[in-house]
């Protein structure tokens, strides 16, 4: 397996992997965090695909991609926090005032999943910020101890992810997902 991680900058590529499988379904479409709360609710049907359709043209992009060979597997929602809900979100606290970056959403397909391909996921945000310019990068993992995580709340990651790859914890949230504590894990990226 020759997994490359790049930009998600090809629509009908993050579509197979974060798409519904029927084109009207109201599935999440990695937008409930991208977008404000009151636009995300108000989407229907095709709407959402659409509005991923324009952010996949946008730069940044929303997000980066996992391919093993030219078949995409995985994706990994990053963007500048101050244009996600986490900008505002009551419940993930502000470290400081810099304009970092978030990653909230880390997907495998099923097929592929343990065979690492979310820590090189993570790797790929984490490079797509600092292409940016990012002074830093968030994640808001959970906080699960080793204890199993229901996949479908798995997306946030866990603590470990992110501390494999260089995070350390930055501080507590009022998050809780699947019964478990989310915390904010943080990477600089460049010397203050």
């Amino acid at each position: 397996m020759d997994i490359q991680v790049r930009p998600a900058t090809q629509f009908e590529d993050v579509k197979t992997i974060v798409g519904p499988k029927r084109p009207d379904a109201n599935v999440c479409w990695c937008l409930s965090y991208r977008i404000p709360s009151k636009l995300n609710q108000a989407l229907r049907g095709t709407e959402r695909g659409d509005l991923v359709r324009q952010l996949v043209a946008e730069d940044p992009p929303p997000g980066i991609l996992a391919y093993d060979g030219g078949e995409p597997v995985g994706w990994a929602a990053v963007h500048p926090r101050a244009d996600t809900s986490f900008a505002g979100n009551r419940k993930i606290p502000h470290v400081d005032g810099a304009d970092v970056w978030s990653v909230w959403c880390i997907r495998v397909r099923p097929g592929y999943r343990g065979r690492g391909i979310s820590h090189q996921l993570l790797a790929g945000a984490v490079d797509l910020a600092r292409s940016y310019g990012a002074p830093a990068i968030e994640g808001y993992p959970v906080d699960n101890g080793g204890r199993k995580v229901d996949l479908t709340m798995a997306y946030v990651g866990t603590r470990k992810l992110f501390e494999d790859a260089g995070f350390t914890k930055a501080a507590d949230t009022g998050s809780v997902l699947n019964g478990f504590p989310r915390v904010l894990m943080r990477l600089e990226l460049q010397s203050s």
